[in-house]
């Protein structure tokens, strides 16, 4: 799943794109005067009013640079559930985003347009994560988008606390037990203060639960051969993530005492310090800046623990632009266009990553926030020079997850019905960690079940 949140504050936030606002609008049909038309849809509603001027700002360069391309840019929101009915009335913009969970789905079921021709001409096209850009390939092995904004599962800690506790903020857990033992003394030594917590409502509890599961080296969903999806939460992986939450809740209670967050509520009680440790997306530290005031001073971050199983993987999501699938060649070409120039190249072209790192700075929003890199260590390296002199994040505080995310292995999220998957998951996980005598076996078995049924109703 997308990050929670993280639509809005890369809206606001990675300002790499494009676009003058307006209301919605259908996707444009053609051009004037030897002109192609596109419709994009960089923000949500509600975006800011300096995210709105960086994008006026975009729009106009990207124009200069493409004068036979005419470009409008929306507020827009995707969700799967009026996707369908869009779609079918055609109004979708030219170019929009979706989650790296739908992604795949949406390009196998031919809703998607190819952009494979045009992709390859691209000057990053040879330079891609290949773990990163399959999430928008199709099982045709046709790209149907381009990925921004990944992120990778972490560990997110307070730094201070930390210190309090007296524990080494340079030398945070590596491992589930270290973790839990570190939570145990923060809850000891620092009263009032939750060790470890994760979320448990909206989704969220399953998504994070997945991720420990993954970590762990099993998996929600197993995909046949001939391509059949079967749900399989019930599996000893997720027991045993399920047993590891419960010894941090009833043997060291080092979990607190509330035990319904979702990702805001969350995100507000590790920045208010209710919380030491606790996993969320890699780039976090942007929304908490932004939305909860917290000091990045205090922020630390490395990467989630992985087991030493060879199928264990760090659960990854993020966006991918997309292209309508009834845009003519030209506009198609034309969006890629507009997608690399806007989401691409400032990860690989100085001009624009300074360029985009001082309207971050400028808004005081992060800079140098820790992601999944799209590309290799070389190019995110080269990226990181460029961006250094305005910084907002002590450098030394991401070192433990910017040292250790290019060795860990990315493992996808449930390709199938995955929200649904999460949502079923969420009591699941707020069972353990309400009722010591919790029936984790049953409950999987359910999940099972009622998953399945909707994964089996596609097919019919």
């Amino acid at each position: 799943m997308k990050s929670p949140g993280k639509l809005a504050v890369l809206a606001a936030a990675a300002l790499v794109g494009v676009g003058i606002l307006s209301g919605c609008s259908s996707s444009s049909g053609g051009g004037d005067g030897g002109k192609v038309n596109l419709v994009v849809a960089p923000v949500l509603p509600g975006a800011t009013a300096d995210a709105l001027k960086a994008l006026h700002d975009r729009v106009q360069q990207f124009e200069k640079k493409y004068p036979n391309i005419s470009v409008k840019a929306i507020e827009y929101q995707w969700t799967g559930t009026t996707f369908a009915a869009e779609l079918a009335g055609g109004t979708l913009p030219d170019v929009f985003n979706v989650p790296f969970t739908d992604s795949k789905t949406l390009a196998n079921n031919g809703q998607l347009a190819d952009i494979t021709k045009y992709f390859k001409q691209t000057s990053t096209a040879d330079k891609w994560n290949k773990n990163v850009l399959d999430v928008a390939t199709g099982k045709d092995g046709k790209v149907y988008g381009i990925p921004w904004g990944p992120y990778a599962m972490a560990l997110s800690y307070n730094r201070d606390i930390f210190s309090k506790a007296g524990l080494d903020p340079d030398k945070p857990p590596t491992t589930l037990d270290e973790i839990e033992q570190d939570a145990k003394i923060i809850s000891q030594k620092v009263p009032g203060v939750a060790g470890y917590m994760q979320m448990t409502k909206d989704n969220t509890g399953g998504w994070e639960l997945a991720t420990l599961t993954q970590s762990l080296g099993g998996k929600l969903e197993k995909v046949g051969s001939d391509g059949k999806v079967t749900v399989t939460a019930d599996n000893p992986q997720t027991k045993q993530a399920l047993a590891w939450l419960k010894k941090l809740r009833w043997d060291d209670d080092s979990m607190g005492s509330n035990f319904l967050f979702d990702w805001s509520g969350i995100n507000q009680a590790f920045a208010s310090g209710q919380v030491a440790m606790y996993m969320s997306g890699s780039d976090v530290i942007g929304s908490l800046m932004q939305a909860n005031g917290f000091d990045q001073k205090k922020y630390g971050v490395t990467t989630f623990p992985l087991s030493s199983s060879p199928n264990a993987g760090i659960l990854s999501g993020g966006n991918v632009d997309v292209v309508n699938v009834k845009d003519s060649p030209e506009q198609i070409a034309a969006a890629v266009k507009w997608i690399d120039f806007y989401r691409t190249q400032p990860t690989v072209d100085k001009t624009a990553a300074v360029n985009n790192a001082k309207t971050l700075a400028k808004g005081d929003q992060a800079v140098n926030a820790p992601t999944l890199p799209v590309f290799d260590k070389a190019t995110w390296q080269e990226n990181q020079e460029w961006i250094k002199p305005y910084d907002n994040i002590p450098v030394e505080n991401l070192k433990p997850f910017n040292d250790n995310i290019f060795n860990q292995k990315i493992s996808p999220e449930p390709p199938s019905h995955s929200q649904d998957l999460y949502g079923a998951l969420d009591s699941v996980v707020q069972a353990v960690l309400t009722d010591q005598n919790a029936d984790v076996d049953t409950m999987l078995k359910g999940v099972d079940t009622k998953v399945q049924s909707l994964v089996d109703a596609d097919s019919k």
